[in-house]
């Protein structure tokens, strides 16, 4: 079985779980609360920002913080879930597969996953800005190669974070603790980014990158330019790193 039937055969596992409905239900919990509040988008406070501006990074700066990360942790828990109950993954063990091949696959499905939910992102940004472009009379509407490459950067930024994720997951067999680390570490990424070290820690990069946008949006409210070095090398080793400790111990306590 060659590795895109066995990313076929992982997308099939989740056809009938929530795990989509779970992807979709943060994206509507941060773009509801922008709608709402579409006036404070004119309140700048001094701040050199365009409300439009506002509108996009404000609406994505939750996202990037706390329901991406915690998306990914709970979408990781439940692909491992899906093989645990009934046996599964002692069948799948039992198949002449490489167990590098099977966690490849699982994260190839997260990283789609995560994918998806940026794709719906978009859309309720969009869906969002023209409702309240109709109601307060103003173009929140920004062009849609800003919007992507933005929103495409944040999500390249996330897939050392799901490796991580994913990692943590299969070296701890309780659902409940492997979520209640990931979720932990979700909340120091706030400070960080504002750290000499904060490249170190891959859960701070999709924040990193809006607060980026954010300067860029806002002239000297913070940096504007990426500093790829160390990031880049540190971000491909921590990917690296945390891959291999996944295919080594994919399945090592059914194998005992």
């Amino acid at each position: 079985m060659n590795f895109l039937s066995l990313v076929g055969v992982e997308l099939k596992k989740i056809r009938r779980s929530k795990i989509l409905l779970i992807l979709l239900i943060p994206v509507i919990m941060m773009w509801i609360p922008s709608i709402i509040n579409a006036d404070m988008n004119f309140d700048l406070r001094g701040i050199p920002i365009t409300p439009e501006n506002n509108f996009f990074i404000q609406g994505f700066m939750g996202m990037v913080w706390f329901m991406i990360p915690a998306s990914l942790v709970i979408c990781t828990v439940l692909l491992n879930q899906t093989e645990r109950s009934n046996k599964g993954i002692l069948k799948m063990l039992s198949l002449p597969i490489s167990t590098t091949k099977l966690c490849l696959a699982k994260f190839t499905v997260l990283i789609l996953l995560a994918a998806f939910q940026m794709v719906m992102s978009i859309g309720a940004y969009y869906i969002c800005a023209a409702i309240v472009t109709h109601t307060q009379d103003y173009n929140f509407i920004l062009e849609p190669l800003y919007v992507c490459k933005n929103v495409y950067s944040i999500y390249a930024a996330a897939i050392p974070m799901a490796a991580v994720y994913l990692a943590v997951s299969t070296l701890i067999q309780s659902p409940i603790f492997s979520v209640g680390i990931g979720l932990a570490s979700i909340v120091p990424s706030v400070l960080m980014i504002n750290t000499k070290i904060w490249f170190a820690y891959p859960m701070s990069y999709p924040f990193y990158l809006i607060m980026v946008a954010y300067g860029r949006a806002a002239e000297g409210v913070y940096e504007t330019q990426i500093a790829w070095l160390p990031w880049l090398p540190v971000a491909v080793g921590i990917t690296i790193l945390a891959l291999v400790v996944s295919c080594m111990r994919y399945g090592a306590s059914e194998r005992r």
